[in-house]
């Protein structure tokens, strides 16, 4: 297990947005489970992503809400307590730096984008799929590719629990380098969604913060760059 728990990467605004975000998802999968075992599980079906429904334009109970509204209701939803508490802190950690870089507004945009996106992937590999896809991992990987971009030589502190548990400090491009190559060898080997783990969704997030940052920063939309504690905090420039 491998559990980034800070970053060295400073920032100048303060992450409203990302701060919103995470208590957005924490009420949300509070009144999940306060519905009980049932009222859960309906709940999940009702507003998670399935891909087989999106696809066939179809509804369990379409009186409720549409399959396209649920692309955005599924990234305020979780399975569990771990699931929530793993994305909320890969949401903290890497969100403040991706708001500082964007803003507040365009920073939501981007993310709700990447989430789009990593739905997309998996829809794209896995049409008939029927188990809700919820969560925001994929939206938070999105964040994690534009950090590897704006933030490659940041420091982040790491708990690896494997046959020993270890704090490690590294580079974020081999902290997120590592990351993103393990959920693309796992959705090579395994199905989409293989273990209750969406590996296609994390990369398609990934790829598409990745890809985003690196196009707008290659066209000299960086904005300024300031130097705080030898590390240059970059703001863009619209």
């Amino acid at each position: 297990m491998f559990i980034p728990i800070r970053d060295d990467a400073p920032t100048y605004r303060t992450p409203y947005v990302t701060i919103t975000l995470i208590a957005l998802n924490s009420l949300v999968f509070l009144y999940s489970v306060s519905l009980g075992t049932k009222g859960f599980h309906f709940f999940t079906l009702e507003y998670g992503f399935i891909p087989y429904e999106f696809v066939n334009a179809l509804k369990s109970l379409p009186q409720y809400d549409s399959a396209l509204l649920d692309t955005i209701s599924s990234m305020f939803m979780h399975g569990g307590w771990m699931h929530l508490i793993g994305n909320m802190l890969f949401l903290w950690i890497y969100g403040n730096n991706v708001e500082d870089y964007f803003g507040h507004v365009r920073f939501i945009l981007f993310y709700l984008i990447s989430g789009l996106a990593a739905i997309a992937l998996f829809t794209l590999f896995g049409p008939d799929s029927q188990i809700p896809l919820v969560g925001a991992s994929g939206a938070v990987a999105g964040l994690m590719g534009a950090y590897m971009v704006l933030h490659p030589r940041a420091r982040i502190t790491v708990l690896v629990i494997f046959f020993f548990i270890q704090f490690f400090t590294l580079p974020a491009k081999v902290v997120l380098g590592f990351w993103f190559a393990y959920q693309l060898l796992m959705s090579i080997m395994g199905s989409a969604s293989g273990g209750g783990v969406a590996w296609l969704a994390h990369v398609g997030g990934f790829g598409f913060g990745y890809l985003l940052l690196r196009l707008l920063t290659k066209n000299g939309r960086r904005g300024g760059a300031t130097q705080i504690n030898r590390q240059r905090v970059i703001r863009m420039n619209w």
